[in-house]
């Protein structure tokens, strides 16, 4: 049983939302300093800083990529060049071009197990730039499937098996030639599609989107732990399957839905990571009526850049304080910080985050 645990969400990117989260429990009598993300590039040295100033250096026990996006890759380039990771302890991520040989016939333009790996490697050039690092330092890496343990973490996604399929299915795949450009009309289509509108909505009343999110979302490693009697789930910017299948599996592990004490909402808000169903299943069914402030069933914490005007959407923030979620969003500038914790040493400088309100509107479709 942990003794403590404190669980940092960083506030990174500048107008854009990334994710960057450091967290030190103390598990089994060891204690364990764990860096999940990174956030964008300049971000890294934001989150050593974190490092060395509140958990005493820069001993990392595991540090985490979610999936290959630059908003959650970039800053580990820092933290693995500056952080020491000790015996036992790891680089975890996936990487496509491990698996060349078994999706080789899937990849009509290759005949050779080299030439897929070569272009698999260029199509995440992220992953790849990790993976030099952690061989130069002598980092060990990990494979984070399905059941992998990390520290007092479990893997509920994704399988090795729908891992393959989503690198078949993402559109970073070199199965055809480059797609040509959108031209002018394509651009004018992209930017439309950005507009939103709003609409009063009464309690209870839900509208996500009905598209679905990015492959490359989709690949998100998902981790549960129960510290100090809390259970505890990062999600990345995991998608609704990859949720529907992390909620498959948690039986096998004792994890008995629904029920999350802290909840990290997957893709800083976005209305195409959830839905009614997902959130039914993860999180409880929704309340007859708002309940009072302060007295919120489990705590839910949102990524999110404060100058993102994209993020959070309100249809998600509606839904988790529809099933007694009290919400909380990273606030501050570049650096600053959401904190959640118990039991841990306390923080002198720690600024207390408000619940973000309840919104009488919500997107429309």
């Amino acid at each position: 049983m942990a003794s403590y645990f404190e669980i940092d969400f960083l506030c990174v990117g500048e107008r854009q939302s990334g994710d960057a989260i450091a967290l030190r429990y103390e598990h089994n009598g060891a204690t364990f300093v764990h860096v999940v993300d990174g956030g964008f590039q300049p971000d890294g040295p934001h989150v050593m800083a974190h490092l060395r100033r509140y958990y005493g250096g820069s001993s990392v026990s595991h540090v985490v990529l979610t999936h290959p996006d630059g908003d959650h890759a970039g800053g580990l380039r820092t933290v693995l060049e500056e952080c020491e990771v000790p015996r036992g302890g790891g680089l975890w991520m996936l990487r496509p071009w491990l698996y060349a040989a078994e999706l080789l016939g899937h990849f009509a333009r290759f005949t050779t197990v080299s030439g897929l790996e070569k272009a698999l490697r260029e199509a995440y050039p992220d992953v790849a730039e990790l993976e030099e690092i952690a061989q130069r330092r002598g980092i060990r890496i990990y494979e984070p499937f399905q059941g992998a343990k990390i520290g007092a973490f479990t893997v509920l996604a994704p399988s090795r098996a729908r891992y393959l399929e989503l690198i078949v299915d993402s559109d970073k795949t070199p199965r055809q030639a480059p797609a040509a450009s959108m031209g002018l009309l394509g651009q004018f289509q992209g930017m439309a599609a950005k507009v939103v509108s709003y609409a009063k909505a009464a309690w209870g009343i839900e509208i996500f989107s009905t598209e679905p999110t990015s492959v490359e979302n989709e690949m998100s490693v998902v981790q549960y732990a129960r510290l100090c009697d809390e259970k505890i789930l990062l999600t990345g910017d995991v998608g609704r399957d990859g949720l529907s299948e992390a909620a498959n599996f948690a039986p096998v592990i004792g994890l008995w839905l629904p029920g999350i004490d802290r909840f990290d909402v997957p893709h800083h808000g976005s209305r195409r990571n959830v839905s009614t169903e997902v959130l039914d299943r993860w999180l409880g069914p929704r309340l007859p009526q708002q309940l009072p402030e302060g007295q919120g069933r489990f705590r839910a914490y949102i990524s999110a850049n404060p100058d993102d005007k994209d993020h959070p959407r309100r249809a998600v923030v509606r839904g988790l304080i529809h099933r007694g979620a009290d919400v909380r969003q990273t606030t501050g500038e570049r650096g600053g910080y959401l904190r959640t914790s118990k039991n841990a040493p306390p923080r002198d400088n720690a600024v207390p985050s408000e619940p973000l309100p309840y919104p009488e509107d919500q997107e429309e479709k």
